[in-house]
């Protein structure tokens, strides 16, 4: 087996404020290949083998910068493969309570906040350190300063995240982040998953296991009411091998929840989250993270405006994605596992995304 490559870097376009933004190419022993731009922290393409050994992208995404900050991209903002803090999800009407001190965050879906405010982690430039992993996997270091203040959030938040591409044929994503004053925090990636890329209408043909009895309930506008529901006799019990469009037209506007994970952590500190199989390249996912939920979104939003790798347009449903994360809008709900990291403490989060083929 050859040695993994050194990360290399290219020109990849200009940010908003004129600044150069590169692109990283992380590339393992076997030739799978992962592809990541600083603005935004930004997966913008994955490639990995399917049964016959042939490598394809399974990720939505576009090959030059011009493609995340086009008027067509800004108006939808699905977010493709960003880093999302400082709070992935929802904030109900942007607003929580905390050491007796009430904060409004700014408010981006309706009157709530989601994935961190008008300008996340998703748009800014992280500062970006390419490297060669202890195992001799390579890795990319990805680091940014959120001040005290930003999107109405307090504190200065420290956060680094390293994304390593292992010889198993994964893309390994750590999270780290320090604070000077108690803020909330959930940190996730947002990449939109299809493992038929290019063959398929849509992604709706994967079949999803998530080993979840439990899901978060939601309102009309996605925050949720407090409930956690079992999934037996519903549309999202997927703890069997089930189509990811076999039961979606039960869920109005389509999957876009929280599943409560519940198996104990691994030796690893790991749990697996979700396993996908796609039945026309074999391709499988596997998900492990350390966080106590999975947010699995079927891209109800698409609508086919949007043209990405090898010129395919991505109409609704054409990707999915599964964000490991605390549950939304968790600092409004005390029940749940909490978010608040305080001066201190670290937060320290792993998900591993694994290809394989069966």
């Amino acid at each position: 087996m050859a040695a993994a490559a050194t990360p290399t870097s290219a020109p990849f376009g200009y940010s908003p404020e004129g600044d150069a933004v590169p692109l990283f190419t992380l590339t393992n022993a076997h030739g799978a290949e992962a592809r990541i731009t600083p603005y935004g922290g930004t997966v913008t393409s994955l490639l990995v083998p399917d049964r016959a050994g042939q490598l394809g992208e399974v990720v939505l995404g576009f090959d030059s910068l011009d493609g995340y900050l086009s008027p067509a991209y800004q108006q939808a903002n699905p977010y493709f493969g960003a880093l999302i803090g400082r709070y992935a999800n929802r904030i109900g009407q942007g607003r929580f309570t905390l050491d007796g001190r009430p904060y409004q965050l700014a408010t981006n879906n309706g009157l709530h906040h989601l994935h961190g405010g008008r300008r996340g982690f998703n748009q800014v430039l992280w500062q970006a350190t390419a490297h060669t992993a202890p195992d001799g996997s390579p890795a990319l270091r990805l680091t940014h300063l959120s001040p005290d203040g930003d999107e109405g959030y307090p504190g200065n938040l420290q956060v680094t995240v390293d994304y390593t591409l292992c010889a198993d044929n994964a893309l390994r994503i750590e999270y780290h982040a320090t604070t000077d004053k108690a803020t909330p925090v959930n940190l996730t990636n947002h990449c939109y998953f299809n493992l038929a890329h290019g063959q398929v209408p849509d992604a709706l043909g994967h079949e999803l296991t998530l080993p979840a009895d439990r899901y978060t309930v939601v309102d009309d506008t996605l925050i949720p009411t407090g409930e956690l529901r079992p999934v037996p006799g519903t549309p999202f019990d997927f703890r069997e091998p089930t189509a990811l469009g076999a039961r979606i037209g039960q869920v109005p506007g389509g999957y876009d929840h929280n599943w409560v994970l519940h198996q104990p952590l691994a030796p690893s500190g790991l749990h697996r989250a979700a396993f996908v199989h796609e039945p026309t390249t074999g391709r499988t996912l596997t998900v492990l993270t350390s966080q106590p939920g999975v947010q699995c979104y079927a891209g109800n939003f698409l609508d086919g405006s949007l043209t990405g790798h090898d010129g395919t347009a991505y109409p609704r449903h054409y990707g999915f994605c599964l964000e490991t994360q605390h549950f939304p809008d968790s600092p409004n709900h005390p029940d749940f596992p909490g978010t608040i990291l305080r001066p201190g403490q670290v937060f320290h989060s792993t998900t591993v995304y694994r290809f394989g083929v069966r």
